[in-house]
């Protein structure tokens, strides 16, 4: 029998009372057993391990991942200063990847503490720590951020283990750029006289093209007499030099990825047809797809629309003021928004087929396609004017996906430095298969950021004068594995067949995607 919805007012008010004060990691003492057996019960809380909780929504389908995934970090954060106090710090090698702004949820979490005791917890979804017993490093050597206690940026360098930098090269070459000079380094590597391990980061440094940082090191530490033999740890030379005037790490893993991602993609992208020399035929093509476009694009994001809302909304015969049932349905609004979009996305098709740099148009653009997309739920007071204003101000989630997006200051430097990757990019196919990931990696707004990504390769299509393609909803499953094993494991290979397929299935005059419209 269901809680009487003043019982379970009170129970959410003590859970409120907890996320009020950023609360995240709940423990069965922070509620009333009464509270918290009914929060559990209607769905609000989800348990961890024994005696330990955290929020949940109560419309998420049951072994949903979502929640566990958004919730890891801030988890782990106040699990572990439960348990050991200050007394721990996560490993040298979890610490550069979160330097690095990899965020990606690991399934081994290893933290090392005084107090560890060897042994593995199990957390949900395949996910676990383990706590090693190890001596703390010197306070002045441990960051804390957001809660987690991680070796700082040199002495993380210092003492991870070497694999680390063929196993993870993106996120290591974005931590050695943070640093500009060799002196932010030396003082470590003489107090310890680690003659090996200079050796081993004079030779990352020349790798990324830091050569007086290189030189540096090796010559101030055989003036200490000690006998230092550079080594180069990385398997690989990048293919692109990072800028020195360039410290923010996300700025430069993101140059990282493009570059050493472009190779699979051109390998395995059919070939640009080239701009098309009838524009009006192009865009004549471009509007007869726009129902079929509108009801996958929405469908993959969990809408349910039917063709004939789609085309109430076309020719303006959806009136919600005058349907009671209409104007309350978000499905409603978001094909109304949707079509007001992809007008503005004509416009921006227009413009690259009359050889305008695609980079500069999306740049220009991009905005108003979100705005477009949620006018009328600004206009149905389901938002706030304000939520219109640009990028987001909060940390967002991508719904069962490891990959945790860039927190909110990070997308303001990361979004120039995709548009001007966008309009660098000499290949019409890299432009779109990139173009596309990493503007959802990226995820700059709150909500849709996968049909403004979907817009924006279609855009990136007509500029190689490939045909606009619909992403079917029946194979939402493969795409979104495919974005998630791009997101998590820099493997941009399975994202590139997907939309290869579908690109070269359109040039070949195949029929469209999957099951008819109904």
């Amino acid at each position: 029998m269901a809680a009487p919805p003043e019982k379970l007012a009170r129970s959410l008010e003590a859970l409120k009372s907890l996320q009020d004060r950023d609360v995240v990691a709940i423990r069965s003492s922070d509620l009333e057993r009464i509270d918290r057996e009914r929060l559990v019960k209607n769905g609000f809380l989800q348990p961890v391990m024994k005696g330990w909780y955290i929020p949940a929504r109560p419309d998420a389908v049951a072994g949903e991942s979502t929640a566990w995934y958004a919730s890891f970090w801030d988890f782990c954060a106040s699990y572990l200063n439960e348990r050991f106090s200050t007394d721990w710090c996560l490993s040298p090698e979890q610490s550069l990847l979160l330097h690095a702004g990899n965020r990606t949820v690991p399934r081994q979490l290893l933290v090392r503490s005084p107090k560890g005791d060897n042994k593995i917890t199990r957390l949900p979804h395949d996910t676990s720590l383990l706590t090693v017993r190890y001596s703390m490093p010197d306070q002045q050597d441990i960051d804390v951020n957001n809660g987690l206690r991680l070796y700082a940026l040199v002495p993380a360098l210092i003492e991870c283990a070497p694999g680390i930098f063929h196993q993870n090269p993106t996120d290591i070459r974005a931590t050695l750029s943070i640093i500009s000079d060799a002196s932010e380094i030396l003082a470590k590597l003489l107090e310890g006289g680690h003659t090996t391990i200079a050796g081993r980061l004079a030779g990352a440094f020349r790798n990324i093209g830091r050569d007086r940082i290189a030189d540096d090191i090796v010559d101030t530490m055989r003036a200490a007499d000690y006998d230092v033999r550079e080594s180069d740890p990385f398997e690989t030379i990048p293919s692109v030099i990072l800028s020195g005037r360039e410290r923010s790490p996300y700025v430069n893993r993101i140059h990282l990825m493009w570059h050493a991602m472009r190779v699979p993609v051109i390998e395995r992208f059919p070939e640009a047809p080239g701009l098309p020399k009838d524009i009006r035929t192009y865009m004549q093509q471009v509007d007869d797809v726009y129902v079929t476009d509108a009801y996958h694009s929405l469908s993959i994001e969990g809408y349910r629309v039917s063709t004939e809302l789609i085309e109430r909304v076309r020719d303006q015969s959806w009136n919600p003021d005058n349907n009671e049932e209409d104007r309350e349905q978000r499905n409603a609004l978001a094909a109304r928004g949707y079509y007001l979009a992809y007008q503005v996305v004509r416009d921006s098709v227009t413009r690259v087929l009359k050889g305008e740099n695609p980079g500069t148009v999306v740049d220009e653009t991009h905005r108003t396609w979100y705005r477009e997309l949620f006018s009328p739920s600004v206009t149905a007071g389901i938002l706030q004017p304000a939520d219109l204003a640009g990028y987001r101000t909060d940390q967002v989630y991508t719904r069962r996906s490891m990959h945790t997006p860039p927190g909110r200051d990070a997308v303001r430097d990361l979004m120039p430095a995709l548009f001007d990757l966008i309009k660098e990019e000499p290949n019409p196919a890299v432009r779109v298969v990139l173009g596309h990931f990493m503007f959802v990696y990226i995820h700059p707004y709150m909500d849709g950021n996968g049909r403004i990504g979907r817009f924006l390769m279609n855009v990136m299509l007509a500029a190689g004068g490939y045909p606009w393609t619909v992403i079917p909803v029946e194979q939402r499953n493969a795409y979104m594995a495919a974005l998630e094993t791009a997101s998590v494991s820099n493997n941009i290979g399975p994202f590139t067949d997907f939309l290869a397929t579908l690109v070269r299935a359109n040039l070949e005059g195949k029929p469209g995607p999957g099951v008819p419209v109904k």
